[in-house]
């Protein structure tokens, strides 16, 4: 179903319609914790994104983690940003706080583990190369990773 040729998503056909929709996300955790310093959680988490992406025949081309945030790149098919944060954090938040319960006691409380904040892109100014190489540079030192005027994500998007 999705064909990647030179670093860029082929359209893809669907039932009723063609396209490409390929979008740079990311999620934030609620907080600032940073959750994702502990292997095993960033391990699980991505297997839970690659999972409900598969269920939806979506396609996760990068995912990157930050101590407190993931970014991903995805082609999402006929489906907005808002329908695959919500599958994406509804799932792995349920299932993250239920598989290691120390982050609820000691992070999460009676809350869930995502920020209700979602930033999203989709791909088609900047290219789609460029958003997998960004993903994939998540936790790298920031002074390789920006040009010397980007000091946020917000900069990162205009």
């Amino acid at each position: 179903m999705d064909c990647i040729s030179g670093g860029s998503a082929e359209i893809r056909h669907h039932s009723s319609s063609i396209g490409r929709n390929v979008l740079h996300m990311s999620f934030k955790v609620k907080y600032c914790h940073e959750v994702f310093n502990d292997v095993q959680v960033e391990k699980r988490c991505e297997e839970i994104f690659r999972k409900v992406s598969e269920e939806h025949s979506w396609f996760l081309r990068e995912i990157g983690f930050d101590m407190d945030h993931v970014h991903i790149t995805i082609d999402a098919g006929t489906k907005g940003p808002e329908d695959v944060a919500k599958a994406l954090k509804g799932t792995s938040g349920r299932k993250l706080l239920k598989e290691f319960p120390y982050l609820k006691k000691e992070y999460f409380w009676g809350s869930g583990l995502w920020s209700p904040a979602v930033y999203f892109d989709s791909l088609g100014e900047r290219t789609i190369v460029e958003m997998d190489d960004y993903t994939r540079k998540q936790g790298v030192p920031k002074k390789y990773l920006f040009m010397l005027e980007q000091s946020c994500l917000g900069d990162f998007s205009s």
